[in-house]
């Protein structure tokens, strides 16, 4: 019998599959939005959304993994950021006056989607991209069979406190450009390195600045201050929303406990109110990225999604 061939990891998250689609499609406004598309092998269709600042080859090897068993994947880049239309003159400031176009977005590539392929259809969203799954979900934009959301992005953790954060980011989005950047570095100011807020393994760390020195043009900074006022205000909304608890999608929850970008505790009291949620807990040794993490986390996430999906989307 012969051996299978090893598969270098490194090349699986660095190189887009022979058998992959990109694409530029316009949104329903025109806009342009840049999509990825690898058909699988009867599974049914799973679509994953990216956080704020990411592109879609940050997570090549998770869409490799989930097309290897069976699913279409897809995921697109969300307007304003990665080789989507950018929304401001600084294509570095990551910029939103308002959340509700992405909402938009997100249907109208989620209806062409599943109106492509055969179901099951789920979808996963991690960070900003968990919170606009849940919202468009709620809101009745979209339905799914089942819904991961990968350290969501439903309350905002800040080095002054949220509560103080969000009057900051909203007095300074009234004073001056509120496309501006609200601090100088990628990820939030205050004490601890990149990588500390993201991910302790070293090579998918690298894997990203790779891409960013291969295709430049992906490159996104830091937030505008209007982006840092919607994102407290939207989620405060979100978790403020009687329409939770009629939710009756499954939807499981990953989420790291120590997270330095995202409030862990404000994910866990939305999946308290939802009628079919599963949390998720991932303890020390884990950041914001469990995608991304190294391999006994990154194992252990991706097993708690393939028997979520199992169950919930067989």
């Amino acid at each position: 019998m012969r051996a299978m061939p090893m598969i270098d990891p490194v090349m699986v998250r660095r190189t887009v599959p022979a058998d992959a689609r990109i694409m530029f499609d316009a949104a329903a406004d025109g806009w342009p939005l840049r999509r990825f598309v690898r058909d699988g092998t009867g599974r049914g269709s799973l679509m994953f959304l990216g956080g704020r600042g990411d592109v879609f080859e940050k997570y090549l090897e998770a869409l490799d993994d989930w097309h290897t068993r069976g699913w279409a994947v897809s995921t697109f880049d969300w307007r304003g950021q990665g080789g989507s239309g950018r929304l401001c003159a600084n294509r570095h400031v990551g910029h939103s006056d308002n959340f509700a176009p992405w909402i938009d977005d997100l249907g109208g590539v989620w209806r062409d989607r599943t109106a492509a392929c055969t179901g099951p259809h789920v979808l996963v969203g991690h960070s900003m991209g968990g919170y606009l799954a849940l919202r468009a979900l709620i809101d009745g934009v979209i339905t799914a069979d089942a819904v991961v959301l990968v350290a969501p992005m439903l309350g905002l953790r800040s080095p002054v406190g949220a509560w103080i954060g969000g009057r900051v980011a909203a007095a300074m989005r009234r004073t001056g450009d509120p496309a501006r950047p609200a601090w100088k570095s990628h990820e939030r100011p205050g004490g601890l390195a990149r990588q500390q807020l993201l991910t302790a393994d070293s090579a998918r760390y690298a894997d990203e600045e790779w891409w960013m020195a291969t295709r430049p043009e992906l490159r996104l900074g830091p937030p505008s201050w209007a982006w840092l006022d919607e994102a407290f205000a939207a989620t405060a909304r979100l978790r403020g929303d009687p329409k939770l608890s009629s939710l009756t999608t499954p939807v499981l929850m990953l989420v790291a406990e120590h997270d330095r970008l995202v409030d862990p505790r404000a994910a866990a009291q939305v999946a308290a109110r939802l009628p079919s949620a599963t949390l998720v807990r991932f303890g020390k040794g884990a950041a914001h990225e469990l995608l991304r993490e190294a391999d006994p986390i990154r194992g252990q996430a991706m097993a708690a999604i393939d028997a979520f999906l199992a169950q919930h989307a067989p």
